[in-house]
């Protein structure tokens, strides 16, 4: 199990750096498009553009977030006990953290759904047809939703196997350094 939480957090270390590049597109075609403007050679639609960029970055670094253990805790009440306190109290936060995860990802469905159903555009110049970026936005909840799950369950793996510090390695705190 610990193989496949390595291998799920560097697979989503990966995943981070395209986040991270395709934010970087959006800066340069923003950029370009704010220094162009006064020669006429405005390209559009950047902002447009950039809330996609921005919505499915936010979807897929989730899961980033959630494999190098970013999502915040109440660390202070997890801090005062011993090792099998903590790996309950991680438990019960990476469960909580699953559910969560799955309801989001089930009632994104429903608004790519509709999009293709009304074949919807955005109301904008850039008449983007909408079922393009909800895609993307909705694969990034839907794969937070099934690493969230898989950490959950090996954490409720480790717990009946008594492996405290792979619980602590994989789904505790970091806290800070």
């Amino acid at each position: 199990m610990t193989k496949l939480l390595s291998q799920l957090r560097a697979f989503n270390e990966k995943l981070a750096i395209g986040a991270g590049l395709l934010l970087l597109l959006s800066v340069c075609v923003t950029l370009y498009d704010v220094i162009a403007r006064p020669f006429g050679l405005s390209i559009g639609g950047t902002d447009e553009l950039s809330g996609y960029a921005m919505a499915i970055v936010a979807s897929w670094g989730v899961s980033y977030a959630l494999t190098c253990l970013a999502h915040v805790r109440i660390d202070i009440v997890r801090a005062g006990g011993g090792q099998g306190f903590r790996a309950w109290f991680d438990a019960v936060a990476i469960l909580s953290l699953a559910v969560v995860a799955a309801t989001i990802a089930y009632r994104a469905w429903p608004v790519l759904e509709r999009s293709i159903a009304n074949n919807s555009t955005a109301n904008t110049t850039l008449e983007t047809p909408l079922w393009i970026p909800q895609t993307l936005w909705l694969a990034g909840w839907a794969w937070f939703a099934i690493s969230a799950v898989v950490v959950a369950f090996a954490v409720l793996l480790f717990i009946v196997r008594g492996q405290y510090d792979d619980i602590e390695e994989f789904a505790g705190s970091r806290g800070e350094a």
